[in-house]
């Protein structure tokens, strides 16, 4: 199991405009032609301007599947060019549906573990100009996904995404979406997401204070 990268990404901090005010966001990220070290917390060269909903250990590397290119192009009638959605890494195949959290890949001399959805915000609207981009998203789980690294190294941008060890669990990706935006009262659901420890701390602490608030709870 392995994805090819078609753009290794980095930006600075930019504006974009949104609704009447100019924003500070890094999401206006350029491909690399050349190789990038990638730290614990990010690649050589990239910023995150929203340093608390963005960025961290959990956030290293933000990878989204060319894959779904075609279906945005298509639904919203405007044509794309990557990287789109402010991502690091831009690959082939890859998607929601095939990748788990907890799944280990090499990359380049790095290692790196996923360990959440990329949670949608109105920035990709932004920079996209689709009022309901963050609804879309959130509906398709077309997401992407962040990266942990385990192991720190260079990155190429002919380099791909090889699977080391796969989680035991099998939770992908896209399970995880469906239990936050739409199956949001599944218990069991909630359960296991709140126990998968290889989950970012965060979305694990968000599935426990849900599981607190479901009806009969206390029963």
């Amino acid at each position: 199991m392995e994805g090819s990268i078609i753009a290794l990404n980095v930006g600075q901090a930019d504006f974009l405009s949104w609704q009447g005010k100019e924003i500070s966001s890094a999401i206006n990220k350029k491909p690399s032609q050349g190789p990038l070290y990638l730290s614990d917390l990010q690649f050589e060269g990239d910023v995150q301007a929203d340093t608390v909903h963005h960025g961290g250990p959990d956030k290293a590397v933000c990878v989204y599947s060319h894959d779904h290119y075609p279906y945005w192009e298509n639904g919203l009638g405007i044509s794309l060019v990557v990287p789109s959605f402010g991502e690091n890494l831009t690959v082939e195949g890859l998607t929601e549906k095939e990748v788990c959290i907890g799944d280990i890949y090499r990359l380049g001399e790095a290692l790196v573990q996923v360990s959440q959805p990329r949670q949608p915000c109105f920035k990709v609207a932004a920079k996209l100009n689709q009022p309901l981009m963050v609804k879309y998203i959130q509906d398709t789980s077309y997401s992407g996904y962040y990266l942990r690294v385990l192991k720190e190294g260079i990155v190429r941008p002919e380099d791909k995404l090889v699977i080391e060890k796969k989680h035991h669990g099998g939770i992908t990706v896209e399970f995880v979406n469906r239990i936050t935006y739409i199956d949001k009262e599944n218990r069991e659901g909630l359960t296991l997401l709140a126990n998968l420890v290889e989950l970012a701390e965060g979305w694990r602490s968000a599935m426990k204070k849900r599981l607190e608030t479901l009806p009969g709870q206390n029963l």
